[in-house]
C-alpha cells in the first residue's frame, strides 16, 4: 500500500510515479477524503476537550448547589454530535483504504522507464546457448514422445492447462524440488517452511493479490483461496507482528504447489508447461530493514541464478521497466532461461523488492535494536525457481538427436544416478 502521508505531502511526485507505471489515476478523491477525515477528527478532538472542560464545570456547580441544566443540555448535544462523527470518519477511512488498495507500488528510482516488456533492460547473461546439429523440438513434443508428459489425460481429469507426469517425469519433478530446497537451505542459509496451500482473504490482501486480482485466483466456498505462490502464506506469517530488529534479515524458503487461472495468456503459452493452472515452485522470501533491502535483492537474485548455473542452463537477467513491473513490486529482476525449442529466452523466476508496500498492507513492523518507534519492514521474494519451467528448459536444452534427454549432473544424485531419459522402444 502506498503511504497516505506521502500522497498528502508529495501528490505531484506520486502521480508522476504512477504515470510512469502506466496508471493514469487521479489522487484528488483520496486527498479530498483525507482532508475531510482530518477535519472531522479535529472537530471530534475539540468536542471531547470541550466536553471534559464543561463536565468539570458541571461537577463544580453541583458541588456548590448551583443549577447546570443548560450545560447538561449542551453536553447532550455534544454527545450526539460525537456519535454522528464516528460513522462519518469511519466511512471516509474505509473509502480511502479501498482506493489505496487499488494503487500499485511506486517504482524505485533505478527502475528503467518504459511502457512494456520491450523496454526491459538486459543486465547480464550466463552460459552460451547450445548449437544443435538437428532442429531442436519444443518441450511438449519431447515430453510426449518420451512418455513422461501427458497433456491429454491432464485435460481429461481437470481441463486444459493441467498435466499428468509419468514415471521419470514425476521423478524429475520431485528431484528438482529437492535439489532446489537443498541448495537454498544448506548453501544459501534459508530456513525451510511448510505452509498451507489455502489462505484467507486477509493474507491475499496483505501481499497485494486482493482485491485487484481476484479473477486470477481460485476461491473455495469457505472463503479460502488456493495460493498463487508461497509468497502469500510466508509473508503473512508475520502479519500484525513487530519483529525484533536484531533478527533481521529473515530468509525463508518453501516448496508449494501453486494455482493460477492464467486467463490472459495465449498463443504458444497455451501448450506445454509454461503457463499451467497448477504448478510447483520453490519460493524465497525475505524480511529486511529498509537500509539493506536492495543489497538483499541482489543476493536473492544470485541465489536464484545458482539453480540455473548448477543445472547448466543458459539464462539472462533482465531489469523490468516501470510499465512491466508487477503490481506490488518496487523493483524486479527477471531470470529468463534459454528455450532452444522456442528460439527465445523465457521467464523462469522473478525476484522483487516490495519495499514497505506489503508490510504496510499486512502491518509487519520491526523494532530497531537501539529502541525507538517501530518501522515497516521491507519484504522481498523470488522464485528459486519455477519447477515446471525448469523441467521444460532441461528437456529443450538437453535433448539429443535420437530423442533422448541427458540429465544435468547436479540432478543425477537425486535420480539414483540416472544419466539419460530414453525414448520408449
Amino acid at each position: 500500500m502506498v503511504d497516505l502521508k506521502l500522497i498528502r505531502e508529495e501528490p505531484q511526485r506520486i502521480a508522476e510515479a504512477l504515470q510512469a507505471r502506466g496508471v493514469g489515476v487521479s489522487l484528488d478523491e483520496i486527498l479530498t477524503l483525507d482532508a475531510e477525515r482530518r477535519q472531522l477528527l479535529r472537530e471530534a478532538e475539540e468536542l471531547r476537550a470541550f466536553r471534559n472542560r464543561v463536565s468539570e464545570e458541571i461537577a463544580e456547580a453541583k458541588r456548590q448547589g448551583q443549577a447546570a441544566e443548560r450545560e447538561v443540555a449542551r453536553m447532550r448535544e455534544v454527545g450526539d454530535r460525537l456519535k454522528s462523527l464516528d460513522p462519518e470518519i469511519r466511512a471516509r477511512e474505509e473509502r480511502i483504504d479501498a482506493l489505496l488498495l487499488q494503487l500499485p507500488n511506486l517504482p524505485h528510482e533505478s527502475v528503467p522507464r518504459g511502457a512494456s516488456a520491450a523496454d526491459n533492460r538486459e543486465i547480464r547473461r550466463w552460459g552460451e546457448p547450445r548449437r544443435f546439429d538437428f532442429a531442436p523440438k519444443a518441450h511438449w513434443e519431447i515430453g510426449e514422445a518420451l512418455g513422461i508428459l501427458d497433456f491429454a489425460r491432464g485435460a481429461k481429469l481437470a481441463g486444459s492447462r493441467f498435466t499428468v507426469l509419468w514415471g521419470v517425469g514425476a521423478q524429475l519433478e520431485r528431484a528438482l524440488i529437492t535439489f532446489m530446497l537443498d541448495l537454498h537451505i544448506r548453501e544459501h542459509g534459508y530456513r525451510e517452511l511448510w505452509t498451507p496451500a489455502l489462505v484467507n482473504s486477509a493474507s491475499l490482501r496483505g501481499t497485494g493479490q486482493l482485491p485487484k486480482f481476484a479473477d486470477d485466483l481460485f476461491q473455495t466456498q469457505d472463503d479460502l483461496w488456493l495460493i498463487p505462490t508461497a509468497e502469500v502464506p510466508i509473508t503473512n506469517l508475520h502479519r500484525d507482528e513487530i519483529l525484533p530488529g536484531d533478527q533481521l534479515p529473515l530468509r525463508y524458503c518453501a516448496y508449494t504447489p501453486c494455482f493460477r487461472r492464467e486467463a490472459g495468456s495465449h498463443g504458444a503459452d497455451v501448450r506445454g508447461l509454461i503457463r499451467q493452472h497448477q504448478f510447483d515452485k520453490v519460493e524465497l522470501v525475505k524480511f529486511t530493514k529498509p537500509q539493506t533491502s536492495y543489497d538483499e535483492l541482489e543476493l536473492l537474485t544470485t541465489d536464484a541464478e545458482a539453480v540455473l548455473q548448477r543445472l547448466e542452463l543458459p539464462y539472462q537477467v533482465v531489469a523490468l521497466c516501470t510499465g512491466d513491473l508487477g503490481f506490488a513490486a518496487a523493483k524486479t529482476f527477471d531470470l529468463e532461461v534459454w528455450m532452444p525449442g522456442q528460439g527465445k529466452y523465457r521467464e523462469i523466476s522473478s525476484c522483487s523488492n516490495f519495499e514497505a508496500f506489503q508490510a504496510r498492507r499486512a502491518q509487519i513492523r520491526f523494532r530497531p535494536a537501539a529502541g525507538g518507534k517501530a518501522e515497516f519492514v521491507h519484504t522481498l521474494n523470488g522464485s528459486g525457481v519455477a519447477v515446471g519451467r525448469t523441467m521444460a528448459a532441461i528437456l529443450e536444452n538437453c535433448q539429443q538427436g535420437d530423442g533422448s534427454v541427458t540429465i544435468p549432473k547436479a540432478l543425477r544424485p537425486y535420480l539414483d544416478g540416472l544419466e539419460r531419459i530414453e525414448p520408449p522402444r
